[in-house]
């Protein structure tokens, strides 16, 4: 890539001559930081796909156990990837309706299961299916013919390390912990709270010491730290570093 570009270039009526010109966003940070939420919220607002790796990665570790390959064999694991016969997985990029399907199957809800939350570190580490997703990542992004918005945890220090705007988002492991359980039950116990916290504290561990693209803060990268941040004033100040288009605060 030659360097910045701005959103002048972007949106559903870009030229065929500008379509080389699509920006694109990476939106990195650990379990529980916002990402998701954000990055469609971006996108949205600023007319942009949006492609949820994570999704990616829980997809394949779902086909990883329907398979029934054990996800704590890496062996076996990649195996499996690398096989005549790897899972088709489909992502779509509309920031108001993502899907994500294996084999044709619409997998959006048992990838938010325990089952596959709690197998996704252990298949995510193994090195042939970082490979394998990667290569569909910058794929779904080379086909974005009006700029994208892309998150996950090495977007910006692997699989996109060009990215024209990166940004890490993060926020105290007790605060990730209250969003996390808040989604899922309208009154959150501090038992709840304290299992919440621990299992994200056990995931960042996890994600940060990998050898194959650890979480890390890429290198240009804007940090925002979301703790005391309201979901409106994140949204704001990302969609302000698309705009001023070079990764600078303005």
């Amino acid at each position: 890539m030659s360097g910045p570009r701005t959103l002048r270039h972007v949106g559903p009526s870009t030229s065929d001559d500008e379509r080389d010109h699509c920006v694109i966003v990476a939106i990195d940070g650990p379990a529980g930081s916002g990402k998701s939420s954000v990055s469609r919220a971006v996108a949205t607002r600023l007319s942009l796909n949006y492609l949820d790796t994570g999704a990616m990665y829980r997809a394949l570790t779902w086909a990883v156990l329907e398979a029934g390959v054990d996800p704590d064999d890496p062996a076996a694991v990649a195996a499996y990837v690398e096989g005549g016969d790897p899972p088709i997985i489909v992502s779509g990029t509309d920031p108001k309706d993502p899907t994500i399907d294996v084999d044709g199957t619409d997998v959006r809800t048992p990838i938010r299961g325990p089952e596959v939350t709690s197998n996704v570190s252990a298949v995510s580490a193994v090195p042939a299916v970082r490979g394998f997703l990667v290569d569909l990542q910058r794929k779904e992004v080379a086909r974005s013919t009006h700029g994208i918005v892309v998150e996950g945890r090495d977007i910006g220090s692997v699989v996109l390390p060009d990215a024209d705007v990166k940004v890490f988002l993060t926020a105290d492991p007790a605060v990730r912990a209250h969003r996390r359980a808040a989604e899922t039950t309208q009154q959150v116990d501090q038992a709840q709270l304290a299992a919440t916290e621990s299992s994200l504290r056990e995931r960042d561990a996890k994600d940060s010491s990998r050898v194959v693209s650890p979480l890390t803060r890429a290198d240009g990268a804007i940090e925002i730290d979301t703790s005391d941040l309201t979901f409106e004033q994140v949204v704001d100040a990302v969609v302000d570093l698309v705009r001023d288009g070079t990764g600078e605060l303005a």
